[in-house]
Order: structure tokens, then C-alpha cells, then sequence
């Protein structure tokens, strides 16, 4: 009964905000026309598409609240007048009972908060959809947050996803769109990313490789993690004393450096995506913060590491590359780097590609560069991928997201802001240093303790190889003598036959006259073997 009733609150949601205009477009059939004729008993709205759409997922609560925040990171699904409205999507809901907070901190840490603390705020410092916040003082003197998940909220959660994937599943079905937008994914993605955020251990270990990552930088500050009172339904953090970065006239006020700061968040980006390969992926301006400390050189704050990203290394590469390309107008590499990467299809045809590049590209980069953005540019050129069967790349839709926060934010705190400029030289030096000695050495040391595991099994998978192909040989080639003394030794051993032979001789004699000092491979007796090899195999089959 409360499920019906809560789909009777959603359907007249969508009827006061007529969120049906969305889908009339794109229905076709009279009886699926049917199904939106309830909705024209209510009165139009002047509101556009986001807002009502935005202003849908208020009315609903926080799970749908927490819903819309999710479509507000897909810009290839959503267009991009309804992800400007979605982002204001602010997550604050009425706390829980504060005794009740006091009680799931105790149950968690097996201990009284009376125990646990020296002073302990009752009042929440913040409450949203999934956790609230409380501020506390430890017996040590240290400033913290103490953190809680919402008590059953996982039954409030699982009730609304329920109706949220048969909406998703009715207008899959009822709309030629449908199969395009993939509502029904976009639930699935929606239920594994917040089941997620109720795992606060997750943040926790989150939280503490960004701080890691970032331990020395003058770049960025992360909370460190009281691992000793944290649970996966309870954390306990640093305070951090910082001005949030959407607090402009407080950063004017204390003198800090706007267009300093503003690269030094491009640079964050960079430096997570490429360098560290692990980016915090809700940088939105409730979770970023700067310091108090030296605003002439100033430096972030991140708080609430729920949602992260990374790439693989091929998908570092290519996207640098890509990045690179684009600004030099290179259509045709582009192009030809998507399919290397396998983000299309190899039956791709480039230069069809190249073309449909050129006509997006084109006139972004009529504007001067401090007026192109980075992100809005990059989400053009994958929905013109997806025209050519490119599939949902959930790695490069996080990335995208999380490059048009920093954006954003960067344009927002000095509107100047050259993107190219600050991104430019980094993606020049990180290409050169990709291919540099070191940095292959240091893969090689990586990856030897796996070769040298799997190097015993060589021989053996050659012998069978040879074994075949000798096998091969006999059924279809006939043997015949050739001149001198190459016929004489080809009677005796094929050519399989004699590497086999070769092979068998270095790894008798190698173990016995191996030198203490160096590896089996580069013995004394090895070396020989191979050498008498060489010499008979230019000598006869040169």
C-alpha cells in the first residue's frame, strides 16, 4: 500500500511540473499516447525543461534529489541546459533525531561518545540524503567530524529504486528514444553508485589514497582518517577550517590570489587524472574548500571522497593524445586514435569520422581559447563517437563530469582562465615522459617478478609449438635436398628439429655451469650453446 501510494506521489509529481512534454515528442503509437493522457488535466507550466525537471526531484525527496545529482554526470545522456540546472541539485535534507545519531556512533564504536570524546556537538554541523554530520573535540585536542549514515535509509532506498527502474522500464519501452537513453541502465548505475555512498568504509580508504597521493603538494589538502573510531556506517575525520570555494567574496576579502588559485585547480585535475590516475569525481563546490593559509599561494580543500575515477593506462594515453590532436585541429589523428584505442569500431571508416570531427570542432575553436571549454568540447566529441557505435565509456563519463566541475569552478574564481594554457605543456611533458628510460625501467621492474613467473613455462609452450609445426611440415611439405652441405645437415634435422636441439643443449648445460652471480639465462654455459647455435645456423641455413 505505501509503494502504491508513493507511485500515486511520483505520478502527480510528473503531472504538476508536466514533465510529460519531455516524452510526447517521441511517442509514436496511439495506445502509448494513451498512458500520458491523466497528465492533460494539468495546467501547463512556463518553466523550462531543467527546471521542472530539477524542481521534480526536490518535490520527491532525497533519494531522487541524490537521482538527479547522478543524471547531472551524464552529459552524454542528458543534454547540457538540463545538466546546469541539475547541478544546483543541493543535497540538504531536515537532520534525523540527534539521539538517535549519538546511538549508531555508540553501537558502532562499541563505546559511549561520553568515552570516545572530549567534546561532542550535538547540533548537526550539515544533514543530507545519505549521512549526517556531527563536529567533535578527541581526548588529544584534535578537531574532527564525525560522520553517520541515516538509520534504515537502505529500505527507503531500495522502495524508490523500485519504482524508479519500472518508470525507466515504461519509457524504454513506450519510447523510440528509449533504446538510446538507457534509463533503465542509468537506475542500475544510479542503485550501485549510492549503495556505494552508504559504505563508509569505502570513503574512508578513498580519502586516504587521495591524502597520500597529494602528502607533499602545495596543491591540495585531505582530511586525514581516524581509522581507529571508523566503521562502514560511521567515520570520523579531520575538521578542516577553509572558506568554500563558492564563497567568492570571503576569498576576495582575505586577499587571495583568484587567478593563481583557478590554475591550480586545472593542475589538480591533471595531475589526479594522469599522474595519480585517481580522481575524485564530486568535486562540486560543496565538497571543495581553500585554505586560510598564504592566499597569495593559495591551496584547496577536498572533503566527501564517496565517488572516485580512474583510467586504464591505454585510456590515458589515447586521451591525452586525443587532447593534443584536437587543439592542433589534427581531425584526421583524432580520428584515427579513437580507433586504435577501440573506442569505435575497427570497420570504423576515418576519414566518414575525421569528417564528423571537423563539423563539431570547427566552430568551438572559431572562439578564442580562453571562451572554448575543455569539458563541453570533450563530451561534442564522444557523442560524435557514439553516431559511429562507440559504447558508454562509464571511466571517461566520470572524467567528463569531474572536468566540467573543475571548469567551472576555475572560470567562476577568474573568468580569464586559458585552460590550454595550464593543460598544454603538462600533456607534452607527460607524453614525453611516458616514453622516457626511466619511466621504462620502472615499468619493466613492475612487471618482471609476472615474466619471470611465467618465464618457465616457455619452454615448454615452445616445444609443443614446434612439436606442431613440425608435425605441419611433414604432412605438407616434401623434403628435398638443396646444394652442399645445407642437404646433408637437412637430413639429419628439420629446421624445427634443430632448434629443439639447440634449446635441449642449453638447458642441460646452463644449470651446471651457472655463474652464482647472474641469472640462468646469461650463464657461461648458456652463452656457449647459444653461440655454437648461431654459428651452425649461419653456417647452413644462411
Amino acid at each position: 500500500m505505501q509503494s502504491l501510494l508513493r507511485f500515486f506521489k511520483i505520478m502527480h509529481t510528473i503531472g504538476k511540473y508536466r514533465l510529460d512534454a519531455l516524452l510526447r515528442p517521441n511517442i509514436k503509437k496511439p495506445h502509448h499516447k494513451l498512458l500520458l493522457l491523466p497528465f492533460y488535466f494539468y495546467p501547463k507550466t512556463t518553466l523550462t525543461r531543467g527546471e521542472a525537471l530539477r524542481k521534480t526531484f526536490e518535490d520527491l525527496g532525497p533519494i531522487f534529489i541524490k537521482f538527479g545529482q547522478l543524471l547531472s554526470t551524464r552529459p552524454d545522456l542528458v543534454p547540457y541546459d538540463v545538466i546546469i540546472e541539475l547541478n544546483t541539485l543541493q543535497d540538504n535534507v531536515p537532520p534525523f533525531d540527534r539521539a538517535e545519531f549519538k546511538r549508531i556512533v555508540e553501537r558502532e564504536l562499541k563505546d559511549s561518545t561520553d568515552t570516545i570524546f572530549k567534546n561532542f556537538d550535538e547540533m548537526p554541523l550539515a544533514s543530507a540524503s545519505i549521512a549526517q554530520v556531527h563536529r567533535a573535540t578527541l581526548h588529544s585536542g584534535e578537531k574532527v567530524i564525525v560522520k553517520a549514515v541515516r538509520p534504515n535509509i537502505e529500505k527507503t532506498i531500495k522502495k524508490d529504486i523500485t519504482l524508479l527502474n519500472a518508470l525507466a522500464t515504461l519509457i524504454e519501452n513506450i519510447s523510440p528514444q528509449g533504446k538510446r537513453l538507457r534509463p533503465v541502465e542509468v537506475v542500475d548505475d544510479y542503485k550501485n553508485t549510492i549503495f556505494d555512498e552508504l559504505e563508509l568504509a569505502k570513503e574512508a580508504a578513498n580519502s586516504s589514497q587521495l591524502k597520500r597521493n597529494f602528502e607533499d603538494s602545495r596543491l591540495l589538502y585531505i582530511p586525514e582518517v581516524y581509522w581507529k573510531y571508523s566503521t562502514n556506517k560511521v567515520m570520523v575525520v579531520e575538521y578542516i577550517d577553509g572558506i568554500q570555494i563558492a564563497n567568492i567574496e570571503a576569498l576576495k576579502a582575505q586577499g587571495t590570489d583568484l587567478k593563481v588559485l583557478a590554475e591550480r585547480g586545472v593542475e589538480i585535475f591533471f595531475t589526479q587524472v594522469f599522474d595519480h590516475n585517481f580522481f575524485h569525481a564530486d568535486m562540486h563546490p560543496g565538497n571543495i574548500f581553500v585554505s586560510k593559509e598564504n592566499p597569495a599561494s593559495p591551496s584547496f580543500m577536498a572533503v566527501d571522497m564517496a565517488i572516485v575515477g580512474s583510467l586504464t593506462r591505454d585510456d590515458q594515453y589515447y586521451l591525452a593524445r586525443n587532447l593534443l590532436a584536437m587543439f592542433r585541429r589534427d581531425y584526421r589523428q583524432v580520428a584515427e586514435l579513437h580507433v586504435l584505442s577501440g573506442w569505435v569500431p575497427e570497420h570504423t571508416s576515418v576519414s566518414g569520422f575525421e569528417s564528423a570531427i571537423r563539423m563539431v570542432c570547427e566552430p568551438i575553436f572559431e572562439k578564442p581559447l580562453r571562451e572554448i571549454s575543455f569539458g563541453e568540447t570533450l563530451i561534442q566529441l564522444f557523442k560524435t563517437a557514439q553516431r559511429y557505435e562507440m559504447p558508454v565509456q562509464p571511466q571517461l563519463v566520470l572524467l567528463q563530469k569531474t572536468l566540467l566541475n573543475i571548469e567551472g569552478l576555475g572560470r567562476q574564481l577568474y573568468p580569464d582562465l586559458d585552460l590550454w594554457e595550464t593543460a598544454h605543456p603538462y600533456l607534452e611533458k607527460w607524453i614525453k615522459n611516458r616514453f622516457h628510460p626511466k619511466t621504462l625501467a620502472n615499468n619493466f621492474k613492475y612487471n618482471a617478478p609476472e615474466w619471470l613467473e611465467a618465464f618457465p613455462k616457455v619452454p615448454h609452450l615452445l616445444f609443443n609449438v614446434l612439436e606442431t609445426q613440425e608435425k605441419i611440415n611433414k604432412q605438407h611439405i616434401k623434403h628435398t635436398e638443396t646444394q652442399n652441405n645445407k642437404g646433408t645437415l637437412c637430413q639429419i634435422v628439420s629446421l624445427t628439429g634443430f632448434v629443439k636441439l639447440i634449446m635441449g643443449m642449453y638447458f642441460v648445460a646452463a644449470p651446471h655451469t651457472l655463474n652464482e652471480n647472474m641469472p640462468a639465462f646469461l650463464s657461461n654455459g648458456g652463452l656457449i650453446i647459444l653461440g655454437a647455435g648461431l654459428l651452425i645456423w649461419s653456417k647452413f641455413f644462411s
